[in-house]
């Protein structure tokens, strides 16, 4: 049986492929990875003296910078 807050299944090519798209600067693509990382990026803004929708978005921007200058 499944739970309620399992994570969303994805594959290892999925994911490579939403980061081909991200670094392509495709806006579904960025969409669907926060999405796919939205609870860890939350967990971590605990971690982050300021409020917390500031260091989400601060999270959110640094990790899409992160993936669109990976190659």
């Amino acid at each position: 049986m499944e739970n309620k807050d399992d994570a969303e299944m994805i594959t290892d090519r999925q994911i490579l492929e939403l980061m081909q798209a991200v670094r392509q600067k495709d806006p579904e693509a960025m969409l669907q990875l926060i999405q796919l990382y939205k609870e860890d990026i939350v967990n971590i803004s605990k971690f982050i003296h300021m409020p917390k929708e500031d260091a989400v978005s601060e999270i959110i921007l640094e990790f899409l910078e992160f993936i669109q200058r990976s190659d």
